[in-house]
């Protein structure tokens, strides 16, 4: 059945993955957009907790806990949001749908393997203002809008070393297109100047990790894990397109003069991430655990303009979670098999405006619910967080988000030769 559904699901969310605008955030303006991927539902529950290798769940976040798995797993999962967008002067609303990601992972005895496609970061922006120019007074209309983002798609292997200690690496590829336009006008005049900037984007990279699980006391777990990601190359090519407009009253421009020009074709670098974290719990009862991860500063700054008031410095994150199952294998109570999960998340996302430091700071729990009459532990995961990222010093933006996280594990065993025909 889990072979079925994979086949029809995997053709469904690729065309979504690449097709969807993923952000509401113009603070996605800056570098390659924001990081969309943060964990799979059950990370994102636990405040982005990632150090944990499981038997039924694939753990995305690092590739040497996929030795752990028992049972071919299929993982989907999304996210739809609202955030609430606020300076000192005016507030907006946005919402998002989006496709997190679509993963198969595969055991072999000791060895571990899991592959899919996630989109890795998003760009998606409208603002719009009005500024006196100080050269000649007059008041002009400026509309801004992106859109776009990254998509990987990544290949990984871990290896069982002893009981304790697993391995693993990961192939990634990223590609993808961002655009940004800008449309400026000056109110009475007919026509406006527009300018639109289309970036492509492609490149490889990978990532290490490793996990140490010690068994205490036969009932009590220790977990040790580290994933370190180095420096990404991205080739890049940017092209723009500037136009005189005229905009009609339904909103539709129309193009009088345009130029086309390619303005660099170079390579952009991911910076590199480090990340550590370890815990303690039970086995099939609770779990607490604290995950820290540094990131050297972006380098890309911003595409296209230079803004001095700008910069990125390197971002840390912090991460505190973890789950309680009341009895993993009640068989009375529905609710004493639920995974209840719960944590806590700071980051300092290195973006510097004007001064003012760009943080994100969030609350999350959630719930994984068995599926009866699945094989191996199949469940359904639901999350929420809530949080605040940004600020409104500096005439800045401060951006409250609530989001609801869906996301789906079907185990099943693949590669078992039968006894009986």
């Amino acid at each position: 059945m889990i072979k079925k559904i994979i086949a029809g699901l995997c053709l469904l969310l690729s065309t979504v993955a690449f097709s969807q605008e993923n952000n509401a955030s113009p603070y996605s303006f800056y570098g390659v957009g924001d990081v969309k991927f943060k964990g799979t539902v059950e990370n994102r529950s636990m405040g982005g907790l990632g150090i944990l290798p499981d038997s039924i769940h694939v753990n995305l976040q690092n590739p040497a806990t996929y030795s752990a798995l028992k049972f071919t797993t299929f993982a989907v999962g999304g996210t739809t949001s609202s955030t609430s967008l606020k300076t000192n002067d005016a507030s907006d609303t946005a919402g998002r749908t989006t496709l997190d990601y679509v993963a198969v992972a595969l055991p072999f005895k000791k060895i571990g393997v899991a592959f899919g496609l996630m989109p890795y970061t998003a760009v998606g922006y409208r603002v719009s203002d009005s500024v006196v120019s100080n050269t000649d007074g007059l008041t002009r209309m400026r509309q801004f809008r992106g859109s776009g983002g990254l998509n990987r798609v990544f290949f990984g292997a871990a290896y069982k070393i002893t009981q304790q200690l697993s391995i693993g690496a990961e192939f990634q590829y990223n590609f993808g297109d961002i655009e940004t336009r800008s449309v400026v006008g000056i109110p009475g005049v007919q026509y406006a100047t527009r300018e639109i900037n289309t970036s492509n984007y492609k490149g490889a990279g990978f990532n290490v990790g490793a996990t140490y699980q010690a068994l205490l006391n036969k009932k009590y777990t220790w977990t040790v894990s580290a994933v370190y990601t180095p420096e990404i190359s991205l080739t890049s090519d940017t092209s723009r397109s500037i136009s005189t407009v005229s905009t009609s009253g339904s909103g539709t421009e129309i193009v009088l003069d345009q130029v086309n020009s390619v303005i660099s074709s170079n390579d952009s670098k991911l910076p590199s991430k480090f990340t550590v974290g370890t815990g303690f719990g039970r086995v099939r009862s609770w779990f607490a655990g604290v995950e820290y991860t540094v990131q050297e500063s972006n380098k890309m700054n911003n595409r296209f303009d230079n803004f001095t008031t700008t910069q990125f410095k390197s971002s840390s994150k912090i991460s505190l979670g973890g789950y309680y199952i009341p009895k993993y294998m009640s068989y009375t109570s529905y609710l004493s098999r639920i995974t209840y999960r719960a944590g806590l998340k700071y980051e300092k996302t290195g973006l510097v405006i004007a001064g003012e430091d760009i943080n994100d700071m969030g609350v999350s729990l959630g719930a994984g619910l068995p599926l009866s009459g699945t094989i191996g532990g199949s469940n359904l995961n639901i999350g929420l967080e809530y949080g605040k990222r940004g600020t409104k010093n500096a005439g800045l933006v401060q951006e409250n988000y609530f989001s609801v996280f869906i996301g789906l594990s079907l185990n099943d065993k693949w590669f078992v030769k039968r006894k009986y025909e």
